[in-house]
């Protein structure tokens, strides 16, 4: 395999609404607080191996101060650990569309964020 890239390229985001659509309609949830994950095998050809959509809730949060530092620790979180998901899908030649949702009223540490992340990926693996 080529080197491994902790970027979180555009193909890696999910922003397609007919997509987004489909993975609330069709797709499955779990909670690994303060995150709800829900996923869904892509049932088109996507452009990367797997696509993350990050939404942290404006009735939770008013000021978007806030929901921007929370976006940015859960696609950092992700970025650094996205690679135990994208290897056992590759493997198997699959894709994946996947969101993370914030699910509690505070404003939890990097360090909170990132454990719950390193959760739901193994979730997530272990449900392919």
């Amino acid at each position: 395999m080529e080197n491994k890239r902790f970027t979180l390229s555009k193909e890696e985001r999910l922003s397609w609404k007919r997509h987004i659509d489909v993975l609330f309609e069709k797709g499955e949830s779990f909670i690994s607080f303060p995150l709800r994950v829900v996923y869904l095998p892509a049932i088109e050809q996507m452009p990367s191996t797997v696509s993350m959509l990050v939404s942290i809730p404006k009735k939770r949060f008013k000021r978007a101060v806030k929901r921007n530092l929370l976006k940015r620790q859960v696609r950092e979180a992700f970025r650094l650990d996205k690679y135990k998901l994208i290897e056992p899908l590759e493997a198997e030649n699959k894709q994946m569309m996947v969101a993370f949702l914030y699910v509690d009223k505070e404003v939890h540490s990097f360090n909170a964020i990132e454990k719950a992340m390193s959760k739901a990926l193994n979730m997530l693996c272990n449900k392919l």
